[in-house]
């Protein structure tokens, strides 16, 4: 399985002999490995594995640790996001441990099957036996390394420190991380497990707080709120708050200091092109504009309409003449004449005359005459000869022909009245528009204005109509919009059959049911399922008049924008348009959440754990002492040392004073350090065991392993007064 990373091989393992000691601080954030003795780890990479596939070979490669955006671009990651070893601070994937463990022995330059040099590696307080046991059991099998010890990691730090004079033998180390936060007190030297306290937060809560809290403020923005981003932010700017209450309420009345305690981030942002609204010679060239339009296009409707009517004269004085030549024509040769022109009858012919006689009427404008009805009656005698015969004269095949005829013309004849009706509504639009356009030429900017007011009182009566359909007639005073009951909200169809359900319900409730019993009972189902919901359901005139203005509106106005929906004036119940994004929301503002974040550390019920805070576990710790020495107890309040990636967090250091001696005796000596380095002096102390000459007899072989068993491994534990 191919391993991407960015972090360099290491090219001097084989200098090392096999007596040396490997080191590992394994921590749910970040891996450290090394050789004992030395100062800085080795190898230093994020704690995660990442199973993508490459776009361009389909292949799954392991990826471990973080990669900068110019490799991933070239991997499938939608499907394989970051994935971590620990539940909490306890390793219990060794699936993925082991891709770490492999990545690790690789880039420290392994090259064989096996690993030659025994290990100590860090785990959490009060480890379960499973894991510890499971992780023994990856390094022997998979690695075969000749021994292993585990040890802590916060007593490692607190150690090292403690040989560079920060903290006495008589303290309690304090080490919130990125997962969970424990306190571990020490009595001559030696860490008080039975003492310790842990609590389920850390680094990881705050930055996952800190994304949360700018998501929620800047929904536009989420996709930028990455965790990676979020955990830049909270190194940058977070603090804790000396008074979390005082300093909320400046931000809260905008004080000087919380002015100048705010952080501001502005994202790219390139401002929308500014519409410049079309000078008077603009919009005067853009309407000669349309009116050149407009009359090129009148004139090629003309030209194609006396097209029209000169192709259909022309065809009419053919058949005209065709007419003529038939009638002279003897009686035997009609046939073979009408064969030849394409005819089956005499009839036929004088038909397509009477309909090209027709349609060219009709193309010139010109009404029918009676002579064109008489012609039409005719034919449709001819068409439908059994129309206007009696039944008792017809045979029973003839009166199905009949009834077929009948329904053929009566359709026809719709047809026929629909169309004539549409063409008198054109007609009638087209005088109406020619009726405007003379006035719009005789005064365009009476006829404009005039034009916007029926517009504006148009869209008002529909828009109220629509208030009424969606929230009731409102005739109680005391009900607002939008408050409305169901009967309201019912036209006078639908409250006529709720009145009618009604009254059938209260006549069942006043004795025996009898309903049915009467012939006039079935009226009222009639009533119910017929359809009075005809005005409710056809088209609103006042919304084609809106239609047809707005139309009009923008072909004269240039400046006319047609109103949408969400804005000023919509009817209720309506989504709003999202007004456009302007500078201010592309600039992120980082106030209160510079200390609201960090304050779980000290309150973790903000983020919904119930569970005691930092302060508090200092006590906590004292408190499950096995013996009650109050001069040991002013010992170890006098010597508090703070490690982990947490406490780098500004403010921290008084913030615990002040909070530890809130729960301490009067008078009581506070002191609280910071180790030296929070985040690797772990991996230093644990380095300088491991360069002790006695560590081998802290360590055990894979004999010691299955030979003594799981009660053994339960309490192992090394001796840290080497360090």
């Amino acid at each position: 399985m191919p391993i991407v990373s960015k972090t360099r091989r290491q090219t001097d393992y084989n200098l090392f002999p096999p007596s040396v000691p490997i080191v590992i601080d394994n921590g749910a954030s970040y891996f450290r490995i090394g050789w004992a003795g030395e100062t800085e780890p080795r190898i230093v990479f994020r704690n995660i594995v990442q199973r993508p596939r490459h776009k361009a070979t389909g292949e799954t490669v392991t990826i471990v640790g973080d990669q900068g955006p110019a490799m991933m671009k070239f991997f499938d990651c939608t499907r394989s996001g970051p994935r971590s070893a620990f539940d909490s601070n306890v390793v219990y994937q060794f699936e993925i441990m082991e891709y770490i463990l492999d990545f690790a022995f690789d880039r420290l330059g392994a090259s064989g099957s096996a690993i030659d040099h025994p290990i100590l590696i860090t785990e959490c307080v009060g480890n379960p036996v499973y894991s510890r046991s499971k992780m023994a059991e990856l390094l022997f099998e998979t690695y075969g390394v000749p021994s292993v010890a585990f040890g802590v990691d916060a007593v490692f730090s607190y150690k090292y420190n403690q040989r560079h004079g920060k903290c006495q033998k008589d303290g309690i180390v304090i080490c919130p991380g990125f997962t969970t936060t424990h306190t571990i007190p020490f009595v001559d030297g030696e860490p008080v497990y039975k003492g310790s306290c842990r609590t389920n937060i850390g680094g990881y809560h705050v930055t996952d707080y800190l994304k949360q809290l700018l998501s929620l403020k800047y929904p536009f923005h989420s996709s930028i709120f990455t965790w990676e981003k979020a955990e830049e932010l909270k190194l940058e700017h977070c603090y804790i708050a000396p008074d979390y209450v005082s300093e909320a309420r400046k931000f809260q009345e905008g004080t000087k200091e919380a002015e100048e305690k705010t952080r501001y981030w502005q994202l790219p942002w390139i401002p929308p092109p500014i519409e410049v609204p079309p000078s008077e010679e603009e919009i005067a060239r853009k309407a000669a504009i349309r009116e050149k339009q407009g009359q090129r296009l009148r004139e090629m409707a003309e030209a194609k309409r006396s097209s029209k009517i000169n192709e259909m004269e022309n065809e009419l004085h053919s058949l005209h003449f065709l007419v003529k030549q038939l009638d002279q024509v003897e009686e035997d040769d009609i046939p073979s004449f009408l064969s030849d022109t394409g005819y089956a009858s005499r009839q036929e012919l004088e038909s397509t005359v009477s309909k090209v006689t027709q349609a060219l009427r009709k193309a010139r404008g010109e009404p029918k005459d009676e002579t064109d009805e008489f012609e039409e009656n005719n034919d449709s005698n001819e068409k439908y000869p059994l129309i206007n015969v009696p039944d008792n004269m017809l045979t029973p095949e003839q009166i199905k022909d009949k009834k077929k005829q009948l329904f053929l013309k009566t359709t026809t004849e719709g047809r026929l009245r629909a169309r004539q009706k549409r063409n008198e509504e054109e007609l009638e639009k087209e005088r109406r528009n020619q009726l405007e356009e003379e006035r719009r030429r005789e005064n365009p900017e009476f006829y404009l204005e005039e034009m916007r007011a029926q517009y504006k009182e148009v869209l008002e009566r529909v828009e109220q109509k629509k208030r009424l359909k969606t929230n009731g007639s409102n005739t109680n005073g005391n009900q607002k919009s939008g408050n409305v009951g169901r009967g309201e909200r019912l036209s006078a169809a639908k409250r006529e059959r709720m009145r009618l359900l009604t009254t059938a319900a209260f006549d069942r409730g006043k004795g025996e049911d009898t309903f049915g019993a009467k012939d006039e009972d079935w009226q009222l189902y009639k009533l119910m399922s017929k359809d009075h919901d005809e005005d409710d359901e056809r088209p609103d005139s006042d919304e084609a008049e809106l239609a047809r203005l707005s139309s009009r509106l923008q072909e004269i106005d240039p400046t006319f924008e047609l109103k949408a929906e969400g804005e000023p004036g919509q009817a209720s119940g309506e989504a709003p348009r999202v007004r456009p994004l302007t500078e201010e929301d592309y600039k992120i503002v980082i106030g209160v959440e510079r200390f609201r974040c960090p304050e779980i550390l000290f309150h973790p019920n903000l983020v919904g754990i119930d569970q005691v805070g930092l302060d508090e576990m200092a006590g906590a710790s004292i408190r499950r002492l096995p013996h009650d020495d109050k001069e040991l107890e002013e010992r170890l309040t006098s010597s508090i040392l703070m490690t982990g990636g947490c406490s780098l967090v500004p403010g921290l250091k008084e913030r615990l004073e002040c909070g530890i001696r809130m729960i301490r005796p009067c008078g009581s000596t506070i002191n609280v350090v910071q180790a030296k380095d929070p985040v690797l002096d772990a991996w230093r102390g644990a380095s300088a065991f491991a360069a002790d000459l006695n560590f081998l007899g802290n360590a055990f072989t894979k004999k010691d392993y299955y030979e003594k068993g799981e009660e053994w491994l339960r309490r192992y534990q090394i001796g840290y007064n080497t360090l």
